[in-house]
Protein backbone atom coordinates (compact mmCIF):
# COMPACT_ATOMS: atom_id res chain seq x y z
CA UNK A 1 0.00 0.00 0.00
CA UNK A 2 1.12 3.69 -0.98
CA UNK A 3 1.78 5.57 2.10
CA UNK A 4 2.57 9.36 2.81
CA UNK A 5 4.62 10.92 5.62
CA UNK A 6 4.55 14.14 6.52
CA UNK A 7 7.53 14.69 9.74
CA UNK A 8 9.61 17.83 9.46
CA UNK A 9 12.13 15.83 12.46
CA UNK A 10 14.38 14.11 10.37
CA UNK A 11 15.32 11.50 12.47
CA UNK A 12 11.55 10.34 13.10
CA UNK A 13 10.63 10.94 9.35
CA UNK A 14 13.66 8.53 8.43
CA UNK A 15 12.62 6.01 11.23
CA UNK A 16 9.08 6.05 9.63
CA UNK A 17 10.17 5.65 6.28
CA UNK A 18 12.76 2.64 6.74
CA UNK A 19 9.77 0.98 9.47
CA UNK A 20 7.12 1.37 6.50
CA UNK A 21 9.45 0.58 3.76
CA UNK A 22 10.37 -2.49 5.86
CA UNK A 23 6.63 -3.82 5.92
CA UNK A 24 6.69 -3.85 2.31
CA UNK A 25 5.12 -0.27 2.03
CA UNK A 26 5.51 1.85 -0.86
CA UNK A 27 6.58 5.25 1.21
CA UNK A 28 6.21 9.30 0.44
CA UNK A 29 8.14 11.49 2.26
CA UNK A 30 7.59 15.08 2.57
CA UNK A 31 9.10 17.43 5.26
CA UNK A 32 6.41 20.03 5.37
CA UNK A 33 2.41 20.34 5.40
CA UNK A 34 2.31 22.44 1.74
CA UNK A 35 4.46 19.46 0.43
CA UNK A 36 2.17 16.43 1.58
CA UNK A 37 -1.40 18.61 1.09
CA UNK A 38 0.35 18.84 -2.85
CA UNK A 39 0.68 14.40 -3.06
CA UNK A 40 -2.34 14.32 -1.22
CA UNK A 41 -3.77 16.43 -4.39
CA UNK A 42 -2.27 14.63 -6.82
CA UNK A 43 -3.16 11.89 -9.28
CA UNK A 44 -2.78 8.43 -7.35
CA UNK A 45 -2.55 9.67 -4.22
CA UNK A 46 -1.63 7.76 -1.18
CA UNK A 47 -4.92 6.31 0.61
CA UNK A 48 -2.72 6.51 3.62
CA UNK A 49 -1.31 9.51 5.49
CA UNK A 50 1.21 10.05 8.61
CA UNK A 51 0.61 13.69 8.97
CA UNK A 52 2.59 15.67 12.20
CA UNK A 53 0.51 17.57 13.69
CA UNK A 54 3.05 20.44 13.77
CA UNK A 55 4.79 21.04 10.75
CA UNK A 56 6.31 23.82 8.38
CA UNK A 57 3.44 25.83 5.82
CA UNK A 58 0.23 23.65 7.17
CA UNK A 59 0.09 21.36 10.10
CA UNK A 60 -1.54 17.99 9.96
CA UNK A 61 -4.85 19.61 11.29
CA UNK A 62 -4.86 21.83 8.89
CA UNK A 63 -4.26 18.93 6.71
CA UNK A 64 -7.10 17.02 7.69
CA UNK A 65 -9.70 19.83 8.00
CA UNK A 66 -9.11 20.38 3.99
CA UNK A 67 -9.39 16.02 2.98
CA UNK A 68 -12.70 16.41 4.87
CA UNK A 69 -13.54 19.58 3.20
CA UNK A 70 -13.24 17.44 -0.66
CA UNK A 71 -16.26 16.35 -2.34
CA UNK A 72 -14.59 13.12 -3.45
CA UNK A 73 -15.32 9.68 -3.50
CA UNK A 74 -11.71 8.47 -2.51
CA UNK A 75 -11.15 8.31 1.53
CA UNK A 76 -7.87 8.89 2.87
CA UNK A 77 -7.06 7.34 6.26
CA UNK A 78 -5.37 9.73 8.56
CA UNK A 79 -2.95 8.90 11.68
CA UNK A 80 -1.99 12.02 13.36
CA UNK A 81 1.75 11.74 14.56
CA UNK A 82 2.45 14.30 17.91
CA UNK A 83 4.07 14.64 21.35
CA UNK A 84 0.45 15.70 22.27
CA UNK A 85 -1.11 12.93 24.24
CA UNK A 86 -3.94 14.98 26.47
CA UNK A 87 -7.38 14.03 26.05
CA UNK A 88 -8.37 17.63 24.82
CA UNK A 89 -5.51 17.35 21.98
CA UNK A 90 -6.93 13.94 20.90
CA UNK A 91 -10.23 14.91 20.46
CA UNK A 92 -9.16 18.01 18.42
CA UNK A 93 -7.39 15.52 16.14
CA UNK A 94 -10.30 13.45 15.87
CA UNK A 95 -13.11 16.20 15.18
CA UNK A 96 -10.64 17.75 12.41
CA UNK A 97 -11.04 14.82 10.83
CA UNK A 98 -8.10 11.98 11.72
CA UNK A 99 -8.73 8.45 11.83
CA UNK A 100 -6.43 7.84 14.57
CA UNK A 101 -3.64 8.98 16.52
CA UNK A 102 -0.04 7.69 17.32
CA UNK A 103 2.26 9.86 19.98
CA UNK A 104 6.19 10.67 19.79
CA UNK A 105 8.10 8.62 19.99
CA UNK A 106 6.18 5.88 18.49
CA UNK A 107 6.59 2.62 19.15
CA UNK A 108 6.87 0.07 16.48
CA UNK A 109 4.48 -2.71 17.48
CA UNK A 110 1.49 0.33 17.94
CA UNK A 111 2.34 1.66 14.83
CA UNK A 112 2.21 -1.73 13.15
CA UNK A 113 -1.28 -2.54 14.50
CA UNK A 114 -2.70 1.25 13.57
CA UNK A 115 -1.84 0.71 10.29
CA UNK A 116 -3.37 -2.86 9.65
CA UNK A 117 -6.21 -0.81 10.68
CA UNK A 118 -5.89 1.00 8.59
CA UNK A 119 -5.74 -1.03 5.98
CA UNK A 120 -8.59 -3.01 6.90
CA UNK A 121 -11.07 0.08 7.06
CA UNK A 122 -9.71 1.45 3.53
CA UNK A 123 -10.72 -3.03 2.26
CA UNK A 124 -13.98 -2.56 3.68
CA UNK A 125 -14.73 1.11 2.61
CA UNK A 126 -13.30 -0.08 -1.51
CA UNK A 127 -15.23 -3.49 -1.18
CA UNK A 128 -18.36 -1.43 -0.17
CA UNK A 129 -18.01 1.09 -3.16
CA UNK A 130 -17.74 -1.71 -5.21
CA UNK A 131 -21.08 -3.26 -4.10
CA UNK A 132 -23.07 0.40 -4.35
CA UNK A 133 -21.78 0.11 -8.13
CA UNK A 134 -22.93 -3.09 -8.93
CA UNK A 135 -26.26 -2.53 -6.89
CA UNK A 136 -26.71 1.20 -8.66
CA UNK A 137 -25.88 -1.04 -11.92
CA UNK A 138 -28.75 -3.71 -11.24
CA UNK A 139 -31.33 -0.87 -10.10
CA UNK A 140 -30.48 0.72 -13.69
CA UNK A 141 -31.62 -2.13 -15.54
CA UNK A 142 -34.55 -2.64 -13.57
CA UNK A 143 -37.36 -1.57 -14.88
CA UNK A 144 -40.69 -0.48 -13.86
CA UNK A 145 -44.33 -0.29 -14.61
CA UNK A 146 -45.98 3.37 -13.85
CA UNK A 147 -49.39 4.80 -14.28
CA UNK A 148 -52.57 3.81 -15.78
CA UNK A 149 -52.51 0.87 -17.82
CA UNK A 150 -56.23 0.33 -20.13
CA UNK A 151 -57.32 -3.15 -20.30
CA UNK A 152 -59.93 -4.47 -21.76
CA UNK A 153 -62.89 -5.63 -19.41
CA UNK A 154 -63.60 -8.79 -21.96
CA UNK A 155 -60.44 -10.45 -23.00
CA UNK A 156 -58.32 -8.38 -20.30
CA UNK A 157 -55.92 -7.77 -23.03
CA UNK A 158 -53.61 -4.37 -22.10
CA UNK A 159 -53.30 -1.35 -24.81
CA UNK A 160 -49.41 -0.11 -25.21
CA UNK A 161 -48.02 3.21 -26.05
CA UNK A 162 -48.89 2.32 -29.78
CA UNK A 163 -52.10 1.78 -29.38
CA UNK A 164 -51.78 -2.38 -29.85
CA UNK A 165 -53.38 -5.00 -27.64
CA UNK A 166 -51.77 -8.23 -25.96
CA UNK A 167 -51.88 -9.98 -23.16
CA UNK A 168 -50.95 -9.31 -19.94
CA UNK A 169 -48.39 -11.89 -19.77
CA UNK A 170 -46.87 -10.14 -23.04
CA UNK A 171 -46.88 -6.63 -21.64
CA UNK A 172 -45.66 -7.24 -18.18
CA UNK A 173 -43.07 -9.47 -19.70
CA UNK A 174 -41.52 -6.59 -22.03
CA UNK A 175 -41.67 -4.04 -19.34
CA UNK A 176 -40.13 -5.59 -16.57
CA UNK A 177 -38.06 -8.50 -15.19
CA UNK A 178 -40.75 -10.47 -14.32
CA UNK A 179 -40.94 -14.27 -15.45
CA UNK A 180 -44.41 -16.11 -15.47
CA UNK A 181 -45.26 -19.88 -14.65
CA UNK A 182 -48.65 -20.57 -15.11
CA UNK A 183 -51.21 -22.75 -12.94
CA UNK A 184 -54.61 -22.89 -12.39
CA UNK A 185 -56.57 -20.88 -9.23
CA UNK A 186 -59.10 -22.99 -6.90
CA UNK A 187 -62.09 -21.13 -8.13
CA UNK A 188 -61.21 -21.53 -11.43
CA UNK A 189 -60.36 -25.86 -11.12
CA UNK A 190 -63.69 -25.80 -9.29
CA UNK A 191 -65.89 -24.15 -11.97
CA UNK A 192 -63.85 -24.54 -14.93
CA UNK A 193 -61.51 -27.69 -14.55
CA UNK A 194 -63.57 -29.68 -12.63
CA UNK A 195 -66.73 -29.65 -14.52
CA UNK A 196 -64.55 -30.33 -17.48
CA UNK A 197 -63.01 -33.46 -16.10
CA UNK A 198 -66.77 -34.52 -14.91
CA UNK A 199 -67.37 -34.01 -18.56
CA UNK A 200 -65.33 -36.50 -19.76
CA UNK A 201 -65.77 -38.59 -17.39
CA UNK A 202 -69.46 -39.33 -18.30
CA UNK A 203 -68.23 -39.76 -21.81
CA UNK A 204 -66.24 -42.39 -21.32
CA UNK A 205 -68.23 -44.24 -19.50
CA UNK A 206 -71.36 -43.87 -21.79
CA UNK A 207 -68.64 -44.65 -24.69
CA UNK A 208 -67.77 -47.94 -22.71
Amino acid sequence: MKVLIAEDEPVSRRLLELTLTRWGHEVIVTEQGTDAWAVLEGKDAPSLAILDWMMPGMDGIEICRRLRQRKVQTHTYIILLTAKSSKANIVEGLNAGANDYVTKPFDRDELRARVHVGETVLDLQQKLATRVIELEEALGQVRLLQGILPICSYCKHVRDDNDYWQSVESYISEHSEAKFSHGICPPCYETVVKPRLEEARIKGELAA
